[in-house]
């Protein structure tokens, strides 16, 4: 009888292959946000020592010139004939209006770039060519700017100027990793805007010390400036380090801000209730009442990250809403408070609630895409992440102004402590508030 060996293959059947298949997929879903927090931590540390460099550059910037960058400076519009309004678009002077970022580029290693700002220049991108004395005000010195001429020494005015390289340059130091924003309609962006205190009141503050001509203020000008302008920055205000009289280590010098992607977030869209007008004359609005926006509805009850938009239950839509270019952290050159000002009034991550226009005060507040709060830099150049949890007052009460006595309890004529708490103490300079919190340990 002949004998038939039999062999035998050894495998998986196909239930140990599903098991195996699924426990390494509940691994994988056990890895993944593991491996995603560890990617965003390290995108945080990124944006923390992002902000150190931009520390140094402002001490660097101080020691070489005995004052801190001015939050509004450039060249003035003196070669324009009947002269203009600081805001105007112009092709033939910076107007005055760049941010403080703009005199620290050498400090933070964009030689080149400040180089490229800092004398007259013919390069050009995009499809508005070179500059020919184009802007809301086209008339020029024609012994100055004439067709095709040079652009001028400290560059045109950021508003609405797309063709001139330096304002189009995103600078790496100025973004935090964590934010996805990039490109149009943005120009450069940045996520790092200078703090400007806890007092968003625009009656005189919109005229920056200076009239809408950059002529210099009237004494009623000046004193309606001076009772609101409490943080370390202030709009044309050349200032020193000795001037921040509560510390350097207990006041905000800058603060994070996210960029605007379009999505009507209300961290990044700003909005112009109409609460007072240009004067900020009237009992309704940001400075009469952060919560304003919240309060009247605007906010979406359904993505409470969002605006509400018309049709909605239960919603008022914004009057105006301020996207594009004018929104959040989009030019890293211009001065308007919307791109580069940030107040210590609402805590982090919360809306941006604004009085009229986006060149106006507003309750325009810190913001990251970090989760829970956003990095601040501290005068001393200590970079502290804030929660939005933070002690932040009553936000309710109305701002710190020259006519504060008539804005009903609690008096907040000038002198008086923030109304926004630990938050409010922290962006004033000189109010003599202790602040006895151990904020970076």
């Amino acid at each position: 009888m002949s004998k038939h060996l039999v062999r035998r293959t050894s495998g998986f059947t196909l239930v140990e292959l599903l098991v195996v298949i699924a426990i390494i997929g509940v691994l994988v879903g056990l890895l993944l946000p593991a491996v995603q927090a560890a990617r965003e931590a390290a995108r945080r540390m990124s944006c923390s020592n992002n902000f150190k460099q931009i520390g140094l550059a402002i001490h660097n910037y101080h020691s070489a010139y005995k004052q801190l960058p001015t939050h509004g400076a450039g060249a003035s519009p003196t070669d324009i004939p009947n002269g203009t309004d600081w805001w105007r678009d112009s092709e033939c002077s910076s107007m005055e209006a760049l941010s403080m970022l703009v005199g620290i580029t050498p400090f933070m290693e964009q030689q080149a770039l400040w180089e490229s700002i800092s004398n007259p220049s013919t390069e050009f991108i995009g499809s508005q060519g070179p500059p020919q004395g184009r802007g809301q005000h086209s008339w020029c010195n024609a012994n100055v700017h004439g067709p095709n001429q040079a652009w001028p020494a400290m560059g045109p005015s950021p508003r609405s100027r797309w063709n001139y390289i330096p304002w189009m340059t995103d600078i790496p130091t100025l973004r935090c990793p964590s934010d996805p924003g990039i490109g149009a309609p943005g120009k450069g962006r940045t996520n790092y805007g200078a703090s400007m205190g806890d007092s968003c009141n625009p009656v005189g503050k919109a005229s920056r010390f200076k009239k809408a001509t950059l002529a210099q203020a009237n004494n009623w000008d000046a004193e309606w400036c001076g009772a609101v302008d409490r943080g370390m920055f202030g709009l044309q205000r050349e200032s020193k380090f000795r001037d921040v009289l509560d510390g350097l280590s207990n006041t905000i010098c800058m603060m994070e801000i996210a960029t605007d992607l379009g999505d009507r977030d209300i961290r990044t869209t700003g909005t112009g209730n109409m609460g007072g007008g240009w004067g900020g004359v009237g009992s309704r609005g940001a400075q009469f009442s952060p919560n304003w926006c919240q309060d009247q509805g605007m906010i979406s009850a359904e993505e409470p990250s969002f605006w509400c938009d018309q049709g909605e239950a239960n919603c008022t839509p914004p009057t105006r809403e301020f996207s594009g270019e004018p929104a959040r952290g989009m030019m890293w050159s211009s001065v308007q408070h919307l791109s580069t000002a940030v107040y210590t009034i609402l805590p982090p991550n919360r809306e941006l609630c604004g009085n009229d226009w986006h060149d106006e005060p507003g309750a325009w507040g810190a913001s990251s895409r970090h989760q829970g709060g956003a990095h601040v830099l501290m005068g001393d150049g200590a970079v502290v992440f804030i929660t939005d949890s933070i002690e932040a007052g009553d936000s309710n009460a109305g701002m710190v102004w020259l006519n504060g006595r008539n804005a009903g309890p609690p008096s907040n004529v000038p002198g008086s402590e923030s109304p926004y708490g630990l938050w409010g103490a922290l962006g004033t300079r000189a109010n003599s508030e202790t602040i006895e919190e151990q904020l970076n340990q």
